[in-house]
């Protein structure tokens, strides 16, 4: 028990919760945006179904740490550049993210509003099953992070916990913000393009400090909330599926 009293323990603690709360947003833009497909009465469940996915994957590759440093030995050479497990995770991820977000933004743009029933919304499994696969994505970037930052296991664990159950009390209230406002929206979908960008970067190895990433979307945020103070007029509606009366009735 002598961790209890121990200065840097907690300091360490601290700073790799916040570390993780920090690059768990952009998990929580794409789980609030793919619950936000589903009937409002489901879209809580499936935020925390997520978010409690997320914790999960996280822990247990916290304890399988042989097998996930075992994830960076080089497979094969492609364009000059060693590719490893973990490089095929991370740009697979950056591949479905910018697929994802592009589709995102057409279908609130361009896509139709009165489609088929079959057309509308989606099922709470294929939801969270795409959560799934991003979660394992972005937990291989904040357990690597994780792992440079802190010796002791325990302290790596706690802190994605915390971490978590931080996302957890605000993903809500994130969700309802984005919900309300069509331009933070489309920032979201274009936060994820840039996500995704540096994901297949990092897996052909050209290493790109987070600190501009996250200074980028901070930066657009900020203008953007500046903008609805200013501009105070009806927002533009973005397209979102449903039945009309004839369909409806079928």
């Amino acid at each position: 028990m002598d961790w209890l009293t121990d200065p840097q323990v907690w300091m360490a603690l601290v700073t790799l919760s916040a570390l993780e709360i920090v690059l768990g947003i952009d998990n929580i833009i794409f789980i609030s945006i793919q619950a936000s497909k589903l009937p409002a009465a489901q879209q809580e469940r499936a935020r925390l179904t997520g978010l409690g996915l997320a914790m999960f994957i996280r822990v247990a590759l916290l304890f399988s740490l042989a097998w996930l440093m075992g994830l960076t030995t080089p497979l094969f050479t492609l364009f000059g550049n060693e590719i490893s497990g973990r490089d095929l995770i991370l740009i697979s991820g950056g591949l479905f993210l910018l697929w994802k977000s592009t589709m995102e933004i057409h279908e609130k743009l361009e896509g139709e509003e009165v489609v088929h029933a079959s057309k509308v919304g989606a099922t709470f499994g294929a939801v969270i099953v795409q959560i799934l696969l991003l979660d394992i994505v972005f937990s291989l970037d904040s357990i690597i992070t994780a792992i440079g930052m802190a010796s002791q296991l325990f302290i790596m664990v706690a802190a994605v916990v915390i971490a978590v159950g931080f996302m957890m009390l605000f993903s809500g209230k994130i969700s309802a913000f984005v919900e309300r406002h069509p331009t933070i929206k489309m920032l979201a979908l274009s936060f994820l393009l840039l996500i995704g960008v540096s994901l297949i970067g990092e897996g052909f190895g050209m290493h790109i400090p987070k600190g501009y990433i996250y200074f980028a979307m901070a930066f657009s945020v900020m203008v953007e909330m500046l903008n609805l103070r200013m501009k105070r007029g009806k927002p533009v509606k973005l397209h979102e599926p449903h039945l009309d009366t004839e369909t409806r009735g079928e």
